[in-house]
C-alpha cells in the first residue's frame, strides 16, 4: 500500500473552496488505510488550522495527517548546530521552533529564519539583515514569492535580506527535497513506495521528482497541461482533478 504526499491548494481547495471530487478522494484515501501526508509550503496554520479549514469544506482529515513548511523547518533546525532563533513570522512557526526546544530572540542568534507575516516591516529587515551580515545561518520556511492575490510569500520577504547581504537563504519548502524527505520521516515512510499528488510542476512535481517519488500531476490549479513541456522532467501521471485519480 502506498504512502500518499497531497498537496492542499489546487489540489483540495481553491481558496477555501472545495475542488469538486477531493473530499471522495481523501476520504477514499483515509477507509483504505494509505498512510497519508497532506503538505503545505505555508507556514502560517497550525495542524489543527489546517483540520479546520478542509472540515469547513467537507473533508475531514485527522490534525495528524498535516505537515507544514513550519513543521519541516523546525525538524531541519534539530539536525544542526544552535539553539538560538530571531524569527520573522506567525505563531505556527514560532510554536513549533519552541517545541523543538530553540529560544526565540534577537540577542546574538545562531538563525535567522524567515515564515510569513502581515507585519513585515523596516525594523525586521534591518535586524534580520545585521545578523545574517554578522554570521547568523539564514533559513527561510518556503521559496514561494506570492500568494492568492499577489499577496507577498516568504521568498519575497527574504529578498530584501538577500539583497543587503549577498546571502541566499536555505529554503526547507517545496521543491526543496528536504520537505519530502522530513514528511516522510513523520509517517515513517520510503520514498520508494510514496506517491506525491501537485498541481505545480515547479515545486510540488521537482520536488517529488528530486526525492525520488512516483508523481502525480493535477491540473486543477497551477500548471497546466501545455506547462509539462517546459520542464526537463515529467509527472508519472496526469489527472484533470484529485477525484478523477485512480491508481492509489
Amino acid at each position: 500500500m502506498k504512502n500518499i504526499i497531497c498537496d492542499i491548494d489546487g489540489v483540495l481547495l481553491h481558496d477555501n473552496k472545495l475542488i469538486p471530487g477531493s473530499d471522495k478522494f481523501i476520504h477514499r484515501v483515509l477507509e483504505q488505510g494509505n498512510p497519508l501526508v497532506i503538505l503545505t509550503n505555508y507556514p502560517v496554520q497550525t495542524g489543527k488550522d489546517l483540520q479546520n479549514r478542509l472540515g469547513a469544506a467537507g473533508i475531514n482529515v485527522p490534525e495528524t495527517c498535516f505537515y507544514t513548511s513550519a513543521m519541516a523547518t523546525a525538524d531541519f533546525l534539530k539536525h544542526q548546530n544552535g539553539s538560538k532563533a530571531y524569527v520573522i513570522g506567525e505563531g505556527a512557526l514560532t510554536h513549533e521552533l519552541y517545541n523543538a526546544g530553540f529560544t526565540i530572540t534577537d540577542i546574538n542568534p545562531d538563525f535567522v529564519i524567515v515564515g510569513e507575516t502581515r507585519s513585515y516591516n523596516w525594523d525586521m529587515i534591518h535586524k534580520a539583515s545585521r545578523f545574517v551580515a554578522g554570521g547568523a545561518r539564514f533559513i527561510a520556511t518556503n521559496p514561494d514569492t506570492h500568494g492568492p492575490a499577489f499577496s507577498p510569500a516568504c521568498g519575497a520577504l527574504c529578498a530584501a535580506i538577500e539583497r543587503i547581504t549577498g546571502k541566499m537563504p536555505f529554503y526547507v519548502g517545496k521543491p526543496s527535497s528536504w520537505i519530502i524527505r522530513s514528511a516522510l520521516n513523520h509517517i515513517q515512510g520510503h520514498s520508494e513506495n510514496t506517491v506525491i499528488i501537485g498541481d505545480n510542476m515547479r515545486t510540488d512535481i521537482l520536488a517529488g521528482f528530486q526525492a525520488g517519488l512516483e508523481t502525480i500531476l493535477v491540473t486543477s490549479g497551477v500548471s497546466q497541461m501545455s506547462d509539462i513541456d517546459k520542464e526537463p522532467f515529467r509527472p508519472n501521471h496526469v489527472f484533470a482533478c484529485a477525484g478523477d485519480i485512480d491508481i492509489v
